[in-house]
């Protein structure tokens, strides 16, 4: 059993290391969360203390991680942000906004409800099962083929993009 798992999380990790992990849409707005996009996986995005690739770094965020408010205008292509630690600018390529929490659980059966999993896959570990009359569920900014990265319940997962739709 335990080989069998390992090898389960060593295929799915693979497997989202190999896709594409495609951002939904590179849309930056002030005053709104974003998340880190297009960065390597095993990179980091680097804030810094002015708007420009020569200024001192103050901090780094990993790929796929939210929270991040853009707190001003952006000039250019940089963008001033705040991660609930550090303030700092950051090339608005690296971010996209996490969309407003307007998203339902659709076409799931009486009795039956959508598994949130750990990674994009069918044999993925279910980290909570959404009821099908669940509501207020966020996009994050992930996609990969059908499965699309959402924030519900405190949770965030891999959600089958067939049973999401708006509200």
């Amino acid at each position: 059993m335990f080989i069998f798992r390992g090898l389960a999380i060593a295929f799915v990790t693979a497997l989202v290391t190999a896709c594409s992990i495609s951002a939904a849409s590179a849309q930056v707005v002030e005053g709104e969360e974003h998340c880190v996009i297009n960065v390597k996986i095993s990179d980091a995005l680097n804030v810094r203390a002015e708007g420009n690739v020569n200024s001192k770094v103050v901090t780094t965020l990993r790929y796929g991680e939210c929270g991040v408010i853009v707190t001003g205008g952006c000039f250019g292509s940089w963008c001033p942000i705040e991660d609930g630690h550090d303030k700092g600018w950051v090339n608005s390529k690296f971010l996209s906004m996490v969309s407003p929490a307007m998203y339902c659980v659709s076409g799931v059966g009486k009795g039956d409800g959508l598994n949130l999993r750990a990674f994009p896959a069918a044999s993925s570990r279910v980290l909570t099962t959404l009821s099908r009359n669940q509501c207020d569920i966020s996009f994050l900014p992930y996609a990969v083929g059908n499965w699309q990265k959402v924030r519900a319940e405190g949770y965030e997962g891999w959600a089958y993009r067939k049973f999401l739709s708006g509200q």
